[in-house]
């Protein structure tokens, strides 16, 4: 059997073969660039290596890292191994005080600060003795910086190697409830998670991908910086929200990963443009169809995209199949932080719209007798960091992870997911409620960018409801609201008419205040923080139920 080959590998096999191809673009503001290619690269990580090994740490010591996307995390991440270290990643979007249990918990040596907003809150949780290096795209701080590290040390030689066995990296899980736990990944795991999506991926140096969803998470780690480590692709990097598209039509991308709130900001972006009815009719006349198309495509900056992909959260079918119906073979997949993300995706000509996938290569999946999903996975976490006991109670006794997820599969393995075990809510009729399918056919329409199903130990359950970005401003006009509402009467029978009568909504409720990761109400892949929204709304849902409307404009 050939050599597992692990990342750092992957690494010093581009940099020998060829080293004078750009790998990573870098924006670095007013619409400029840096590149750097595999030689330039690895000459930065193999320097910062070798001050890393001058630092005096125990061999295996956790190392920080608290930054936006940019080239300098992987170049960081790369270092980090190469000295012999464990990368533990933050969110750059956590406040104070989980920074500081973080860095406290993960018994981090060393913190290498980058590319952060709200730099005067993130400070606040970092430890004033704590060492701190400082990336060039990093806010003001009176940190040693990268470049003068990188200036005045001598590359660190050969080409160490870390053992299949030895941990990698932490990945501290966003989580809606409680502290964070720290999910470990052993080289192994990644290496063999890696190999199991090139079987069904194909990506080469000549695929181009863009970096944006957050590298602190599974998600992006395994779907661009460990897979294109392997592949070797050039990869792009996105300066803000405001240049995404600027950043998006720079990079062409090949291969482009999202999640569905983004898909969704697209689809509406168009439908600004175009309204949806006159849209399919032009795709339905054969001599435009094809053109139109291609210029929708090409406005998005998705034209060159061979391989499109949904993760992290549930995406409602029909944005699936707009996109199918433009071309673009939107294929989902589902994975954890606790599997590296490698558990299930959908096979290229083997969509079907609902289900997340088939297992991937060695992937073993069953379903409980109470109907919650088990996976065996190559990419299995080798627990979470110094909670043993947690981690014996995440496994059955044959050593599948309980993934919490309830799901059913078809007769060709795929599988679909039908909510959360812990999500059920009880009626006050005693009926159990699962939210996730009846958000996702709230989430179908258009204009509703996220919704909460609620209503434990009441007759009925509602809805909150919160319209699309760019319809909030518009909702002050009395005629557009009036409008909206009749939109939302007409989503409310259908939503109804297809779900069992225990189920149906009583009301829906539009929310004001936009739900967003700064202020708690999403996670930092931008699911809804269940716990956090209820406890915020519940208290007002009484008169909610008292007033007896269909629909209710929250004060």
């Amino acid at each position: 059997m050939a050599e597992l080959r692990l990342t750092l590998d992957d690494a010093y096999h581009w940099e020998k073969t060829m080293p004078d191809r750009v790998w990573m673009t870098q924006p670095i503001g007013d619409g400029k660039v840096e590149t750097y290619t595999w030689a330039q690269g690895m000459d930065q990580v193999r320097r910062m290596a070798a001050h890393l090994q001058t630092l005096g740490l125990e061999p295996g010591s956790q190392i920080g890292l608290i930054s936006k996307n940019c080239a300098h995390f992987i170049l960081a991440d790369l270092a980090i191994w190469m000295a012999g270290h464990v990368s533990v990643a933050l969110y750059p979007t956590l406040n104070a005080d989980t920074i500081e249990y973080i860095l406290d918990h993960s018994e981090s040596k060393l913190l290498f600060v980058g590319k952060l907003d709200g730099w005067s809150e993130i400070k606040k949780g970092i430890p004033s003795d704590m060492p701190c290096i400082s990336f060039p795209l990093a806010p003001p701080n009176d940190y040693e910086t990268w470049d003068s590290i990188i200036a005045k040390t001598e590359p660190l030689q050969g080409t160490p190697r870390r053992k299949p066995e030895e941990p990698a990296i932490i990945v501290y899980t966003s989580g809606s409830t409680g502290r964070p736990k720290g999910v470990m990944h052993s080289f192994e795991a990644i290496a063999r998670s890696v190999e199991g999506a090139e079987e069904i991926f194909h990506a080469t140096p000549d695929d181009r991908m863009l970096s944006y969803l957050p590298l602190a998470h599974v998600f992006e780690r395994f779907c661009v910086e460990t897979q294109g480590l392997r592949s070797g692709m050039q990869l792009f990097f996105a300066e803000s929200l405001d240049t995404f598209v600027a950043d998006l039509n720079r990079a062409q991308p090949t291969i482009f990963v999202s999640v569905p709130r983004l898909w969704l900001k697209f689809q509406l972006g168009v439908f600004q443009k175009m309204p949806p009815e006159k849209l399919a009719r032009l795709i339905r006349i054969p001599l435009l169809n094809r053109v139109v198309k291609k210029k929708i495509l090409t406005g998005l900056g998705l034209q060159n995209v061979r391989l499109a992909a949904s993760g992290s959260a549930p995406i409602p079918p029909d944005l699936i199949q707009w996109y199918r119906d433009l071309g673009l073979e939107l294929l989902e997949g589902y994975g954890m932080s606790e599997d590296f993300a490698y558990s299930h995706a959908t096979m290229p000509g083997q969509a079907r719209v609902g289900y997340v996938g088939s297992p991937m290569p060695g992937v073993d999946v069953k379903i409980s007798d109470e109907g919650e999903i088990l996976i065996k996975s190559p990419g299995c976490m080798m627990g979470y960091f110094k909670q043993p006991e947690m981690t014996a109670e995440c496994f059955t006794e044959d050593g599948y992870f309980k993934t919490g997820d309830r799901g059913e599969r078809d007769e060709q393995g795929r599988l679909k997911i039908t909510g959360r075990v812990k999500e059920l809510f009880k009626t006050s009729k005693g009926k159990y409620v699962a939210p996730a399918p009846i958000e996702n056919l709230l989430n179908n329409h258009p204009e509703v960018e996220l919704c909460c199903v609620t209503g434990s130990g009441n007759p009925q359950p509602y809805a909150l409801v919160l319209p699309a970005e760019e319809l909030r401003p518009k909702l002050e006009d009395p005629a557009e609201r009036s409008r909206f509402e009749r939109e939302l009467n007409s989503l409310l029978d259908s939503v109804n008419g297809e779900i069992e009568a225990f189920e149906r909504l009583q009301f829906l409720v539009v929310v004001k205040d936009p739900w967003a990761i700064e202020n708690g109400f999403l996670t930092p892949t931008m699911k809804i923080k269940r716990s956090k929204i209820e406890d915020n709304y519940g208290p007002m849902s009484e008169g909610w139920y008292t007033a007896g409307k269909r629909i209710v404009w929250e004060r």
